[in-house]
């Protein structure tokens, strides 16, 4: 509207000047008419102004373009983060924008790596197996700084093939996004709500709502490879004094550790969805 206006302002402004062009004096040349009089010196035309504004809005829906397909959010350009839960933990599969390209597998699969084999972990295994040593589960491992070093090489283990199985394998093959979208708005039971059911609720790579099949099973399978392979299977031996200790590689133990890793998995859910809520506190900036 306001280019209208100006491009009629301008135009009535153009015809009644021109039969007001002041006519050379007596003596007076034609190069001696006053500069302002000729037409070179006359302001751009619309068609120029017009080319501008064009471009103008061009550079204005690409950059529109690149905010949706997640060029401009805060991380990487893949549409992950680079968030850490407590400003240490790797958060990288949590966006906080919602409008974000699909994950490629091989997307998923780089971005999963990158918070599997993050030095931070090393820490993280590290407490696990101690918590695991003073608390003698799986007494198959025993003690000392052997069962110790056991311990932290099935936690490890654990923890790198749930991520993968969960994060990149089965979401690849079933086309399932296997990032974190906090709601950030709501009441602190509807978010909780929110949270807690994105265990069993997730979306394709194509925006729809859909069971999540890549944590419920990749939790399963994750379960069944730690409990049959690499886990103690200890029993009695004969001529030995060592007590008799049960077997860990049984249905029971797989369902267990099943059941501990989802519940783990709920508790991690619900952190990063209120963990903008704590950063923004903890740095004294406005959510």
């Amino acid at each position: 509207m306001l280019w209208v206006v100006f491009t009629a302002v301008f135009c009535a402004a153009q015809d009644s000047s021109q039969p007001q062009m002041p006519a050379a004096r007596s003596g007076q040349t034609p190069e001696q008419v006053p500069a302002a009089a000729h037409p070179d010196t006359q302001p751009p035309q619309p068609a120029e102004q017009s080319q501008a504004q064009t471009q103008s809005q061009t550079q204005t829906s690409e950059d529109k373009k690149a905010q949706a397909s997640g060029n401009t959010q805060s991380g990487t350009s893949s549409g992950t983060s680079k968030d850490r839960l407590f400003f240490a933990l790797p958060n990288f599969l949590t966006v906080e924008n919602g409008n974000v390209a699909p994950l490629t597998a091989g997307q998923k699969f780089k971005v999963v790596a990158q918070g599997a084999f993050d030095p931070v972990q090393i820490v993280w295994y590290a407490a696990l197996s101690g918590i695991g040593q003073a608390e003698n589960s799986e007494p198959g491992f025993g003690q000392g700084w052997e069962a110790y070093g056991k311990r932290y090489g099935a936690y490890a283990a654990d923890g790198t093939i749930e991520n993968f199985f969960v994060g990149a394998i089965l979401p690849s093959v079933l086309h399932q996004d296997p990032r974190f979208f906090p709601k950030a708005d709501g009441s602190f039971f509807s978010r909780a709500e929110y949270a807690v059911t994105r265990i069993v609720i997730t979306r394709s790579d194509s925006g729809h709502r859909q069971f999540n099949f890549s944590e419920v099973f990749g939790a399963a399978i994750a379960s069944s490879i730690s409990t049959y392979s690499y886990h103690p299977h200890p029993g009695y031996t004969p001529g030995q004094s060592t007590p008799y200790i049960a077997s860990d590689r049984t249905l029971r133990n797989t369902a267990s550790v099943w059941g501990s890793q989802m519940g783990y998995d709920t508790i991690t859910i619900a952190i990063k969805e209120f963990w903008p809520v704590i950063r923004g506190k903890i740095k004294k900036q406005p959510h």
